[in-house]
């Protein structure tokens, strides 16, 4: 498994090395990082390259201490492999499995300065909607929630996956979009931690839609 994760690892580095990548930051989320820690949400489709982008585009303090929430399942465990081939931490659970202990250890995570990352639709689905999970831990931890998405010239569709992963094809031009940050009062109730979670869900799916 270890070795499978290596070779997975020098895959999406060449991948992603290979294409021609835009950033659209229009609120400074790159070039004019946050001290603090912040949730990284993306889709579940677009886990892949997510490692490759910490590592290259997000400045040092921020991809020094990056912490994933993965699913417990044995889909997870393969993932974890690649993960932490990156340097990243990777934290098992999902809202049927360690959901409540999960929480409590990014928590831990986040007030010992690490950001987190989190496929707000996984590890499931429904396809694009985001859970309750990823608001719950942005009122409890008092962070701000950063919607991030990647979208590529060309790919190849998992089409019999749930979430229709995507894998890019070398060389294409690409585009990583990054959002305004989504702030969860600590004292929200219930009917604003929805609209929260329907903002997230809807600038998600508006940053994944339009092609580079």
């Amino acid at each position: 498994m270890k070795v499978i994760g290596f070779l997975l690892r020098l895959l999406v580095t060449a991948v992603g090395a290979s294409l021609r990548w835009r950033i659209e930051d229009p609120f400074g989320m790159l070039s004019h990082p946050s001290a603090n820690p912040v949730i990284a949400a993306f889709w579940h489709n677009r886990i892949l390259m997510l490692p490759f982008l910490f590592k290259k585009h997000w400045s040092r303090p921020q991809r020094n201490k990056v912490a994933v929430l993965v699913s417990a399942s044995r889909d997870g465990e393969k993932l974890t492999q690649v993960l932490e081939r990156f340097d990243l931490i990777c934290v098992r659970g999902s809202s049927s499995r360690r959901g409540q202990q999960a929480l409590v250890e990014l928590t831990r995570l986040v007030q010992d300065g690490y950001s987190i990352g989190i496929t707000p639709d996984g590890p499931r689905g429904p396809k694009y909607k985001v859970q309750d999970g990823v608001i719950s831990l942005a009122q409890v931890a008092q962070v701000a929630i950063v919607p991030v998405s990647w979208s590529v010239e060309r790919k190849f569709v998992f089409r019999k996956a749930w979430d229709n992963f995507q894998v890019p094809v070398p060389f294409s031009r690409a585009v990583v979009r990054i959002g305004a940050p989504i702030v969860v009062p600590r004292e929200a109730d219930a009917a604003e931690r929805e609209n929260k979670r329907l903002e997230l869900e809807g600038v998600l799916k508006v940053l994944a839609e339009n092609q580079p």
